[in-house]
């Protein structure tokens, strides 16, 4: 049993401190900066994710209420409410990006033996974005529709280990497509988005880099069919075509060949139209590509609902963009720790225990398992009991 260490700051141990440092570094995050350091920051936003408080006062009132034990938590110096409202406005919010980024490759490399549900060999991610409404009065510098502002989290999601590989933060104007030259293209990985990211230009791109995609086709597609290949029809899939693209645009952008295949999916009694670069996999297995898309709207989900990026502390774009970064961080730290530790519980219950139990001085291996305390056995009396006898 562990007496003298918090479990925040057990959870804290989980940040690779010679990275953070090299963040800081990188962005001169310490540059005129005498007392309230970027590691005291990251502390202050990170317990305001694990215990879900509401604003700057809201974190600052709970962290005096435990005023002795703040120097256990790894605090160094007195936390204002001014003080950290400057410190959201003015330290580089590119910090807590990289280290986030450092973050995703120690979580990928944990869950590295994940097994993904298809037989295939390739890598698969599915790209796409999330929108966060915000106030536009408040936020006038992300401007989305007339009388509306947001910003876009775009998430590249590896579909095995769901660890995002890429995240970017930009305005609501953003355009989905935009997204595709933020992509290093992995040859032989496949990459699987929706009808939103269909710009031939780009796509065939991907395919010149050796990479594959698996995209839904628009209803006024100009193509024409070259062959059309053998299909089990009981299996949903209706036809499976080679095809060549013949709009006066589209066929300059993407020369090559295409793969066109209709799918009827019997359990939502819809049919749906697939294209792809990939001439390789069955035509089933590439319907089931799509299908696993679905996790990165899973992903978006669980963050909204379980992490503090929908009502934000400050109104900066800098402010904004660190709350996000550092949320994002907490969610792989606590996939660390659930690794790591080979702890059953999902992510939702790791957090729910942790935000009641920051300040107690226990392993934090006993605090997230199911695990009984040993109780002192109780006094025997000479006193028989009715019931043994």
């Amino acid at each position: 049993m562990n007496t003298g260490r918090t479990i925040f700051s057990q959870v804290m141990d989980y940040v690779p401190m010679h990275e953070f440092h090299r963040c800081v570094e990188r962005y001169e995050g310490s540059y005129k900066v005498q007392k309230f350091s970027c590691w005291n920051h990251f502390l202050c936003m990170a317990f305001s994710q694990l215990t879900y408080r509401e604003s700057l006062r809201d974190i600052v009132h709970c962290l005096g209420a435990q005023q002795s034990k703040l120097y256990h938590l790894g605090f160094r110096s007195a936390i204002t409410r001014s003080t950290l409202s400057y410190a959201n406005n003015t330290r580089d919010w590119r910090i807590y990006a990289d280290l986030a980024a450092v973050l995703m490759t120690t979580a990928k490399e944990l869950y590295r033996d994940e097994p993904f549900g298809l037989e295939i060999t390739n890598t698969a991610y599915a790209l796409d974005s999330t929108t966060i409404d915000l106030c536009l009065s408040m936020f006038p510098w992300a401007k989305f529709r007339q009388k509306k502002a947001a910003v876009k989290i775009h998430t590249l999601l590896d579909l095995q280990d769901h660890i995002p590989s890429i995240l970017a933060i930009s305005s609501g104007k953003m355009h989905d497509v935009n997204a595709l030259d933020l992509l290093v293209a992995e040859p032989g990985a496949v990459y699987i988005f929706d009808r939103a990211y269909i710009d031939f230009a780009r796509l065939h791109q991907l395919t010149r880099s050796c990479a594959y995609f698996v995209t839904r086709s628009k209803s006024n597609m100009q193509f024409n069919r070259l062959y059309s290949h053998r299909v089990n029809k009981n299996l949903g899939t209706l036809c499976d075509q080679t095809i060549r693209l013949s709009g006066f645009y589209t066929s300059q952008d993407y020369p090559d060949t295409l793969r066109r295949i209709k799918y009827r999916d019997t359990e939502s009694d819809r049919t749906f139209v697939f294209i792809t670069n990939n001439f390789l996999l069955p035509s089933l297995t590439i319907a089931q590509l799509y299908k696993c898309r679905w996790q990165v709207e899973l992903f978006f989900k669980w963050i909204k609902q379980h992490l503090r990026i929908k009502a934000f502390y400050g109104t900066s774009v800098n402010a904004v963009k660190t709350q996000i970064w550092i949320a994002l961080s907490i969610y792989l730290i606590v996939a660390i720790i659930k690794k790591r530790l080979k702890l059953e519980h999902s992510l939702y219950t790791i957090l729910q225990i942790l935000s009641v139990s920051l300040f107690e001085k226990v392993h934090i291996a006993h605090a997230l398992t199911d695990t009984q305390p040993l109780f002192e056995q109780p006094i025997a009396h000479n006193q028989l009991n009715l019931f043994h006898l």
